[in-house]
């Protein structure tokens, strides 16, 4: 992906927040091209190409009562139809599955110190994107365009590990993937530092269906512990694979989206992209 296509996505991610926070207005497209300083023109194609919708019909997803309405009827089905192995096929979109190994207690204990970690900034559909991976599989992925803050986090992950900025067969499998290159999709590993709780509520995040969502409180009785919604939040929160453990799939039962670790406006620009491909392919 170019610069050129880092400049569309800051656009377009703009053009979401803008529409999400004057939704009630209704803001036209000249309104909404204005505010990212394009042509009514160019920004529908632009946002047409990426989306697969118009910007009218992209922002309907994002919308309070239609999220409440997913919620609601997700309320009894949605993870009764989830495989129970611990893998996750994402929907109709894609045939990919992600399986989560964690580390090892040593591992975990001592800050990665047995560790090469690979990782390499990249261009993604959402902007650019840090993918790092061990030996066993991906451990880190994040979206920013301030990539000092990305190697900074990553770095307080595994203090102690060796790091080598370069890419290998797993990172350049997650490049294809964000590439929208599914023709031959594998199985993508992820060897992830976590405490039991956190694994297994990333495990149940891998069972939320592409272009669905569910609520902290659902995940919490999903792990048989609806009590921990506060704790759940946090293990969300503090998930290392963005998108491929969907955190993003995750709002408040008001049906408020929510932030994200990584930008409330790139959390939308997921979820409305996930729906709009769902119900376009």
């Amino acid at each position: 992906m170019s610069e050129q296509q880092q400049i569309d996505f800051e656009r377009i991610a703009g053009a979401i927040e803008y529409m999400y926070t004057n939704f009630k207005s209704q803001p036209g497209l000249d309104e909404v091209a204005a505010h990212v300083n394009m042509s009514p023109f160019h920004f529908q194609r632009m946002f047409q190409e990426w989306a697969g919708v118009s910007p009218k019909k992209f922002i309907q997803y994002l919308n309070v009562s239609n999220a409440r309405k997913i919620l609601k009827d997700n309320q009894l089905s949605l993870f009764d139809t989830a495989s129970e192995t611990g893998l996750s096929g994402t929907g109709r979109l894609y045939d990919l599955f992600v399986k989560i190994e964690g580390m090892t207690p040593g591992e975990y204990k001592n800050g990665g110190k047995s560790l090469t970690i690979n990782y390499f900034i990249s261009q993604s559909i959402f902007g650019e994107m840090l993918t790092a991976s061990t030996g066993k599989g991906i451990c880190y992925l994040a979206f920013s365009e301030e990539k000092d803050k990305m190697r900074a986090e990553l770095k307080e992950l595994f203090p102690n590990a060796t790091f080598r900025e370069q890419t290998d067969e797993r990172i350049e499998q997650v490049i294809g993937f964000f590439g929208l290159n599914w023709k031959n999709p594998e199985e993508i590993k992820l060897h992830l530092k976590g405490t039991g709780f956190q694994l297994k509520v990333w495990e149940t995040l891998l069972k939320i269906p592409e272009g669905e969502l569910t609520t902290y409180g659902e995940i919490a009785v999903q792990i048989q512990n609806p009590k921990a919604t506060r704790a759940v939040g946090s293990a969300v929160g503090d998930n290392p694979v963005s998108f491929l453990i969907p955190c993003h799939r995750v709002i408040r039962s008001s049906g408020v989206l929510g932030q994200y670790h990584w930008g409330p406006a790139r959390k939308k620009a997921m979820i409305g992209w996930e729906a709009a491909r769902r119900e376009t392919t």
